[in-house]
C-alpha cells in the first residue's frame, strides 16, 4: 500500500468527521452544495411573486368564487363564476401579457379569452371553454329567464375553481430561467462582437 487516500479528513469533537474547506464555505454562504455530476442540473422551479396586480386578481378571483358558491339564482351563480374565471384570466395577461405592436392589431378590441391562447398557450382548451360561455354570461347578468341552468351554473363553478388553481400553480411556481433578450439588443450585440 503505497498511498491511502490523497485527502485527509479531520474530525470534529465529538469524533464526526468535518467537511471541507469548501463545503464549508459554500455551506456559509448558502450556495448550494454539488454532490452529483453538472449533468443532474435541471431548472427548478422556484417561489417567484407574481406582480401585485396579478396576486389581486386572483384573490378577486377566490372572492368570486366564494360568493358564487353562495348564492341560490342559477344566473347569479353562472355570471359570478364566470367574471372569476375572467379575473383569473386577466392575471395571467397582467404576468404574461405584451401590448401590441402593430397599429391595426391595437384598434381591435379582443376579449381576455381571444388574447389568452397567445401568451399561454397552455391554457387554450380553458379559453375556449370560456369564451363559449360569454353570451349565456352576458344574457345571465341580464336576467334572462332560464339564461343558466342550475346544472350549467354548478358546472362553470367547479371548472373556474379548477382554472384557478391552475393559473396559480403557473403563475407562482415559475422556472427561474432567463428572459428572451428584445431583437434590438440581440442586433447590437451581433454587430458588438463581429
Amino acid at each position: 500500500m503505497a498511498s491511502t487516500s490523497a485527502r485527509r479528513s479531520t474530525t470534529t469533537p465529538d469524533g464526526g468527521a468535518a467537511p471541507s474547506a469548501h463545503r464549508a464555505r459554500r455551506r456559509a454562504t448558502g450556495a448550494p452544495v454539488s454532490t452529483g455530476p453538472s449533468t443532474d442540473v435541471h431548472p427548478v422551479l422556484r417561489r417567484a411573486a407574481a406582480p401585485p396586480a396579478a396576486l389581486d386578481l386572483l384573490t378577486q378571483a377566490h372572492q368570486g368564487l366564494e360568493e358564487a358558491a353562495g348564492l341560490d339564482a342559477p344566473n347569479e351563480r353562472y355570471a359570478t363564476a364566470h367574471l372569476a374565471a375572467l379575473r383569473t384570466a386577466a392575471a395571467v395577461l397582467a404576468v404574461r401579457g405584451r401590448p401590441e405592436t402593430s397599429p391595426r392589431r391595437r384598434q381591435r378590441i379582443r376579449s381576455a379569452w381571444e388574447v389568452l391562447p397567445e401568451v399561454a398557450p397552455e391554457l387554450s382548451e380553458w379559453s375556449a371553454l370560456f369564451a363559449s360561455g360569454a353570451r349565456r354570461r352576458a344574457r345571465a347578468e341580464a336576467g334572462i329567464a332560464g339564461a343558466a341552468g342550475p346544472r350549467d351554473a354548478d358546472d362553470l363553478l367547479r371548472d373556474a375553481g379548477m382554472f384557478l388553481r391552475l393559473v396559480e400553480r403557473m403563475l407562482v411556481l415559475q422556472p427561474a430561467l432567463p428572459q428572451p433578450r428584445p431583437a434590438a439588443e440581440r442586433q447590437d450585440r451581433r454587430r458588438d462582437a463581429g
